[in-house]
């Protein structure tokens, strides 16, 4: 009679646990009605607020399109979709900590991100540039003895790091907190080259007030791919998330996505067109 007691309590743990399992997120955005997407407000063209105070950019876009993909899958056509704001130190906390159900920023998937997050499928392709004035430096050799900045606690400043190392280049790295305050201190010539993500320096210098005066340099240190990140261990939400975006990229509204933030001139690298035609499962 022990043992059969014991059986049947061990069951039941698995019942329960099972149970416990498929109740993810899609439940609670089913049960609420509103997906929690949370993003940068200084990352532009990705992500950043507008004069009104509304979030804005590609990501904030893409985040839509696919909570409108969620609500068709869920069958909830009511599905709202709630913004909450974060910043580049808290943005993973924010997910493993349940504070938002889907990070839509351009966050790089790496190896040692995924043990903290899971990722959707691609949703960009970019690298590591920098910006100089006009009067500058044009080349990563010749850097030596200067300041040069990025934002603290990013892939680019891991990246400048390395590949200043890799030239034998001694330069003073500053840490910056946003991109506005970079972009002054490169004006006034407090810092010889500001290295971000090749997208970000482009839309930035696009609509600088002197934008004639700063120049972008054609080198890449680095390429990397941005995920939508989302919690560990959620395969059901990961599969939806996965599916609206193929749906999106397969339909092309990718493509309108992208002149509506990059320009209705702007055109994908080869490398970023290649990306949707890959990453798009079929169903």
């Amino acid at each position: 009679m022990k043992a059969l007691l014991n059986r049947l309590v061990l069951a039941s743990g698995l019942v329960v646990a099972a149970g416990t399992a498929w109740a993810g997120t899609l439940d609670d955005i089913a049960k609420n009605g509103v997906l929690r997407a949370a993003y940068r407000e200084d990352a532009a063209p990705f992500a950043y607020k507008a004069a009104n105070g509304q979030p804005k950019g590609f990501m904030i876009d893409l985040c839509e399109a696919v909570a409108k993909g969620l609500a068709q899958q869920l069958k909830k056509p009511g599905l709202k979709v709630e913004f909450v704001p974060v910043t580049t130190e808290n943005r993973l906390d924010a997910i493993r900590q349940n504070k938002a159900d889907l990070l839509c920023d351009s966050l790089t998937e790496t190896l040692d991100r995924r043990a903290q997050v899971d990722f959707s499928i691609a949703t960009f392709v970019d690298g590591t540039s920098f910006a100089i004035r006009n009067d500058g430096p044009r080349d990563i050799q010749q850097l030596g003895g200067k300041k040069v900045g990025a934002i603290a606690g990013t892939l680019t400043e891991e990246a400048l790091r390395r590949s200043l190392a890799a030239v034998h280049v001694q330069a003073q790295i500053v840490p910056f907190t946003d991109f506005p305050q970079a972009m002054t201190a490169l004006e006034k010539g407090e810092i010889s080259a500001y290295f971000a993500g090749k997208a970000m320096l482009t839309a930035m210098i696009k609509d600088h007030k002197d934008a004639s005066r700063i120049l972008l340099a054609s080198t890449y240190l680095s390429i990397e791919p941005f995920a939508l990140a989302m919690r560990l261990g959620d395969g059901d939400f990961r599969l939806a998330v996965d599916r609206a975006l193929s749906r999106i990229y397969r339909s092309g509204e990718i493509a309108t996505i992208f002149s509506n933030n990059f320009g209705v001139n702007a055109q994908p690298t080869p490398q970023l067109q290649s990306l949707y035609m890959i990453s798009a499962l079929p169903e």
